[in-house]
């Protein structure tokens, strides 16, 4: 396999990561896709996904929804 087709498909499961927990949270809060979108960019939870790819896509749904409503608390309570 060429080093190229591996960082595709990293990008590939990270980016299936990120949507999957995009939909997730949407549905826990009953929120529509602009909401979440909103959200996620004010409190910079896309690039706390991506980054924490690794250890995260392997935990369960539930985790992954505590784990983003902390990280969103956290960033709240800095404001």
């Amino acid at each position: 396999m060429k080093p190229t087709e591996s960082i595709m498909e990293c990008k590939s499961k990270t980016i299936e990561f990120v949507a999957f927990c995009f939909e997730q949270y949407k549905r826990r809060h009953h929120l529509d896709t602009d909401q979440v979108m909103e959200l996620f960019e004010k409190y910079d939870v896309f690039s706390y996904l991506q980054e924490g790819y690794e250890p995260l896509h392997t935990q369960d749904a539930a985790y992954l929804m505590e784990d983003i409503e902390e990280f969103i608390r956290n960033r709240q309570e800095k404001k």
